[in-house]
């Protein structure tokens, strides 16, 4: 910090309300997708305690995730097949949905991976959607209201919108990495 302004190493120029948002959006993706390289099947269905929701297969015959609304209170526990239904498909691929008209992945609703691979591919193209699309935002799109099709959202900003999954991005991601650790002592027995 150079008085009250950011200052971009890579340009030596002040940094703009993009370059501030996709700054922290990169960065915080990139600590936790590094988190999730090598997780096992097991590993991405584990229960770590009982009644977790999960990522499941349904009657239909395909694998969806544990939902129900409005939540239980308190909410139950979650798998890390869940959360990552949550980040990827709710957060990455909604918004990206919400806010460029991309469409990653392509599944209903509910409906998730049963495989940590399969969920991982997901998520990554879901990322690349909307790293896409943010990236393409400068200052002014950035500032620009959501308007009326957001509802009570309508007056807040795409900023406002990008830093909310990355919010999400690193509250879930968390999450996710402590299950790991978790998961980890818990098969060494510690």
């Amino acid at each position: 910090m150079i008085g009250s302004e950011a200052w971009d190493v890579r340009f030596g120029r002040p940094m703009g309300l993009a370059d501030s948002t996709l700054g922290l959006l990169d960065y915080a993706w990139s600590r936790i997708r590094g988190r999730l390289d090598g997780m096992t099947d097991e590993e991405y269905l584990w229960e770590p305690v009982p009644v977790c929701w999960s990522v499941r297969l349904a009657a239909s015959g395909k694998w969806e995730v544990d939902r129900v609304d409005p939540p239980p209170s308190p909410p139950p526990v979650t798998t890390i097949g869940w959360r990552t239904w949550h980040i990827g498909s709710e957060c990455l691929g909604g918004f990206a949905h919400l806010l460029f008209g991309a469409h990653p992945p392509t599944l209903e609703p509910q409906e998730w991976y049963p495989t940590a691979t399969e969920a991982l591919g997901a998520t990554d193209l879901a990322w690349t959607a909307f790293a896409d699309g943010s990236h393409r935002l400068d200052d002014e799109a950035m500032a620009a209201k959501l308007g009326p099709d957001w509802g009570p959202w309508a007056e807040s900003n795409r900023a406002d919108a990008i830093l909310h999954v990355a919010d999400e991005i690193i509250h879930h991601g968390a999450e996710v990495a402590l299950l790991r650790d978790l998961y980890a002592a818990n098969r060494a027995g510690g």
